[in-house]
């Protein structure tokens, strides 16, 4: 192999490629990332056998090979030269020689051969996200993954597939986050599409595998990804990357019945005033859940955020704002509450609540209208006295 390509393309890619990559493995070839020079391009690829991702730049190649090299030796001489300058790399024996500008190296690789394969898809893409939407469904449902191993199922997000809309949905059992994204006709593949579709539509994406999607989308405001779900795999493509993950085994819980279909109340406000009275009352919440008491006054068009603890205290605060329907009162986790009112991309918010042992939802508001939307809602337990 002996290729020349741009500092900054390489860079990226191997940036990319260097997260995926196994740190824990005892397995040498799992800590390195394959490089290829073929069909004019350079190929460059890291797996974890869970997660696969393989990055395609341009380069001009002067001979054609493959080498496996070390990802933090590679990663870490490249982060640190100089920029402006093209790389020059070319396989010598079983070392990698990498040149730009008047900084070189010499890198031992390891057998190209003995690299574990990474899956590609056998069938065409089935559906088409733009990159926005798909970020926002991913920032708005990782906040309600679980941590816990003991079920599998609830550490990953689910993928619903409907024929007009994709529900993206995640819950740790305290708290459930579910995010709709409408599909346009010319996004999916009708044929293959349907047949998913039929076969029950659903599954169970790691957290892990979505959270590298939506770094590597970070700088991207336009485009798509392409994602094609195949046995126990999905892909995801765009016109550089592809990135393939395994699938979680399991049945997700039936999370639609928790979602109450009307509410008795709700108040409506500014997002901030809220944040801001829920962090302060986080201040003297008690206990492991984080207490904090949260009022609806109906007749007073208000909602009062408290807490108390023999340590530190209490606080109250009173926010006037628009509400519709009884009073009511809860106890909710504070760290709960605020991880769903940052998760709303509106400036105002709604919250909605039926009784103090029934689920409680937030939801975001049309800037124009007023109107509650219901593209997007976060559901939070109640704590029950």
């Amino acid at each position: 192999m002996k290729i020349i390509c741009t500092q900054e393309n390489f860079k990226r890619a191997i940036l990319n490629c260097e997260r995926v990559v196994s740190r824990q493995s005892t397995l040498p070839i799992l800590n390195s990332i394959l490089l290829e020079a073929e069909k004019g391009r350079l190929k460059i690829s890291a797996t974890n056998l869970e997660i696969g991702m393989v990055v395609k730049i341009g380069a001009k190649i002067e001979k054609e090979g493959k080498i496996t090299i070390p990802a933090r030796i590679l990663g870490s001489f490249v982060n640190n030269l100089p920029g402006g300058d093209n790389l020059n790399l070319e396989i010598s024996g079983e070392n990698l020689k990498i040149k730009s500008g008047n900084a070189k190296a010499s890198i031992k690789g390891l057998n190209a051969a003995d690299f574990p394969l990474i899956p590609q898809r056998k069938s065409e893409n089935q559906l088409i996200l733009p990159i926005s939407d798909l970020k926002k469904a991913i920032e708005k449902t990782l906040i309600s993954v679980a941590n816990n191993e003991a079920r599998p199922e609830l550490t990953g997000i689910n993928l619903t597939l409907k024929e007009k809309e994709v529900f993206f949905a995640a819950t740790d059992s305290f708290r459930l986050s579910e995010q709709k994204i409408n599909i346009l006709p010319e996004n999916k593949n009708e044929q293959t599409y349907r047949v998913l579709v039929e076969k029950g539509g659903n599954v169970i994406i790691p957290a892990a595998t979505l959270t590298e999607i939506h770094r590597i989308t970070g700088n991207l405001e336009g485009g798509s990804i392409k994602i094609t779900i195949e046995e126990n795999q999905v892909f995801f493509e765009n016109n550089e990357i592809t990135l393939v993950s395994r699938l979680i085994n399991g049945k997700y819980p039936d999370y639609q019945h928790i979602i109450p279909k009307d509410f008795k109340t709700r108040t409506v406000g500014d997002k901030n005033m809220f944040l801001s009275a829920v962090k302060m009352a986080s201040i003297f919440s008690s206990g492991k859940t984080n207490e904090i008491v949260f009022k609806i006054s109906s007749d007073e068009f208000k909602t009062i955020v408290e807490a108390r603890s023999a340590e530190a205290g209490e606080n109250s605060t009173e926010i006037k704002n628009d509400v519709l329907g009884p009073s009511q009162e809860a106890i909710l986790n504070s760290r709960y509450l605020l991880d769903g009112l940052n998760s709303i991309s509106t400036s105002q918010v709604a919250i909605l609540i039926n009784g103090p042992a029934t689920p409680i939802a937030i939801k975001e508001i049309n800037e124009q209208s007023g109107e509650v939307l219901d593209d997007y809602v976060y559901i939070v337990m109640p704590i029950k006295n």
